[in-house]
């Protein structure tokens, strides 16, 4: 039983430092960096420097290398073939390991409770650094994006509704990185239904029919004309209203639609009242909505 709790232990701690390990060696050396040289079996040749403006470390036996723009192992490798080169050493073994890096400070803009820069001196999972900014906001998008610094490489991850993806494929957010939440896509419903308001398409895949958003809404009123719901959507061509027998398509007799991020469905209240009301007011209205999440 102790030699199974032990290999299980093992295992455990390969899979979870492993993700963590593969990220660190793709984090690359920057000027300002301060990095440790090591020779194995060579304590002489021990060496602690900073990465020089123009992305040069000064060494110990080798003179200046370039090693800003590299990784730990790359940089590692072109200070081996240097030591051979030079003939110092026949068979050096060389590690480097980043002590300390020179911007330690990751930005979290968009849809987050205080955005802002945090200090961050290793790597870390998203979900942590989403959490020193005090986690998205209700209407925040589900896909997050992380710029790395130095570069033009930006990744994807999905805040997923379902924890265990969340967890799965986490990304690593580097020192000197942009994590950015954008906001989610809005739709509106104004007029006789339970909650009037706006409502973020934050599922994961952002979709949302007219029939689920009505029902998000608390369903329309006894007192709504059903028959007569009307769909404002901004196209390219400026404003279209479509209407919608809502009654029809709850009695499944046309199919339910798509909806659009800003499309605006309006429930009126009766043949009296609202019926008149022209899409620009319906729109203009939106302005003081409410806005809600979807679950």
């Amino acid at each position: 039983m102790r030699r199974v709790i032990l290999v299980f232990a093992v295992f455990t701690m390969m899979f979870m430092v492993r993700p963590i390990a593969a990220q660190k060696e793709s984090l690359l050396i920057g000027p300002g960096d301060l990095i440790q040289v090591d020779v194995l079996d060579t304590p002489e040749m021990e060496q602690q420097v900073r990465v020089t403006d123009d992305g040069s470390a000064p060494l110990a036996y080798v003179g200046n290398v370039q090693v800003s723009g590299k990784t730990p192992a790359a940089a590692a490798d072109a200070i081996r073939l240097l030591l051979i080169s030079k003939n110092v050493m026949k068979h050096p073994q060389v590690t480097v390991r980043v002590q300390e890096y020179s911007t330690q400070d990751v930005s979290v803009l968009g849809q987050v409770r205080t955005p802002g820069a945090y200090p961050l001196t290793t790597p870390q999972p998203v979900l942590r650094v989403l959490s020193l900014a005090g986690g998205v906001t209700d209407i925040a998008d589900r896909e997050v994006t992380v710029k790395r610094h130095g570069s033009s490489e930006q990744l994807k991850y999905m805040l997923s509704n379902d924890p265990q993806k969340m967890l799965t494929d986490m990304v690593m957010v580097n020192p000197g990185d942009i994590v950015m939440v954008p906001k989610a896509p809005i739709i509106y419903i104004m007029g006789d239904v339970g909650r009037p308001g706006g409502y973020a398409m934050s599922s994961n895949e952002s979709h949302l029919t007219l029939l689920q958003a009505i029902a998000r809404a608390g369903s329309a009123n006894k007192t709504s004309v059903a028959s007569k719901v009307r769909l404002i959507r901004n196209s390219g061509d400026g404003e279209k209203e479509i209407p919608i027998r809502l009654d029809a398509m709850q009695k499944g007799k046309i199919p339910d639609i798509d909806l659009q991020a800003n499309d605006i469905i309006f429930v009126p209240f009766s043949w009296m009242k609202n019926m008149a009301m022209s899409g620009s007011t319906i729109a203009a209205s939106t302005a003081s909505a409410a806005i809600y999440a979807v679950p």
